[in-house]
């Protein structure tokens, strides 16, 4: 009598697929992701009744837990989201030769309606601005932080693990470190290395000024959750609303392109490695830049009255 192959399920597999996107040096925040869609999908197969073995996983049960997302008011890009990080999973799981071929082949993300994120006027970020007016050292740190994330447009996780020995103050650049310890070198402006110079200066004399961390406070280096909890400070005291570090991400790249900043030099500078990216973040206030160049332009010179 010969023995029915076991099938392993989903729960079976999630600890291979973690130590392989470990193994490819996947960032925290990746990994979460790619296994928290995983899970959820395995939970919602069990509470339907539905086989959790992968090999019996059809194109039918995803895109029914795909509607259920939906049904359940999950916003279009946190659905959109789940779907692609469903679909790393598959992959993960077709490759490994589990199954003949993931249930999602052929299979398109949710659409998910174009909402740009409001850039900060130039109101708003003079409010923030005034806001760390002062000479004490948290003054000083948090306006230098203003600045580098209004000069270089970088992520939050980058601008946290930014490090004293990172800084190239003559060529006033900085060297950090992106999605896939992918590093890069990003300018920034002299306004920038004004209080960036006031808050290393102030740093010298702070009891903690051998850490290499460049942020940090009365406990130790500042971590992101750290950086948002002053940004929030600083924009109760501004009456700045819906303050959160991404959002100077489009400003940067609105101003960028609105001061004619080629696209691929905005690419390479924010580290996104398609284009797709670009024109995402460049959604931002497009409709302001287009407005901005038509005033520019003369479309009839040679029709006067």
């Amino acid at each position: 009598m010969t023995k029915t192959a076991v099938g392993l399920t989903i729960e079976d597999l999630l600890p291979s697929f973690v130590l392989s996107l470990r193994a490819e040096r996947k960032a925290a925040k990746t990994i979460t992701a790619y296994t928290d869609a995983a899970e959820r999908f395995a939970r919602w197969l069990a509470s339907e009744g539905h086989s959790t073995v992968v090999t019996e996983v059809t194109k039918a049960d995803v895109q029914r837990w795909i509607v259920s997302q939906q049904e359940e008011g999950r916003s279009p890009s946190t659905v959109a989201g789940r779907f692609r990080y469903l679909q790393q999973w598959w992959r993960w799981v077709a490759a490994e030769d589990e199954v003949a071929k993931s249930p999602m082949t052929g299979m398109s993300p949710p659409s998910i309606p174009e909402r740009p994120v409001p850039v900060y006027t130039s109101d708003e970020l003079a409010a923030l601005l005034k806001a760390t007016a002062g000479k004490d050292f948290d003054a000083l740190r948090d306006r230098a932080l203003l600045r580098i994330f209004m000069a270089t447009g970088a992520r939050l996780g980058e601008v946290a693990g930014m490090t004293m020995e990172a800084i190239d103050h003559e060529g006033q650049a900085v060297l950090v470190v992106g999605k896939g310890d992918r590093g890069r070198w990003v300018p920034f402006d002299t306004d920038a290395a004004l209080a960036l110079d006031r808050y290393l200066r102030a740093r010298m004399r702070h009891p903690l000024r051998n850490l290499p961390a460049l942020w940090i406070g009365k406990r130790g280096p500042l971590t992101s959750s750290g950086i948002t909890q002053v940004l929030r400070r600083r924009a109760a005291v501004a009456g700045v609303k819906d303050v959160r570090p991404h959002r100077f991400r489009h400003t940067f790249a609105h101003h960028a392109l609105s001061a004619g900043m080629a696209e691929g030099n905005l690419q390479e500078l924010a580290g996104w490695r398609s284009p797709q990216m670009l024109a995402r973040y460049g959604s931002s206030a497009r409709g302001e830049r287009a407005r901005a160049s038509y005033q520019s332009l003369d479309l009839y010179p040679e029709v006067k009255s």
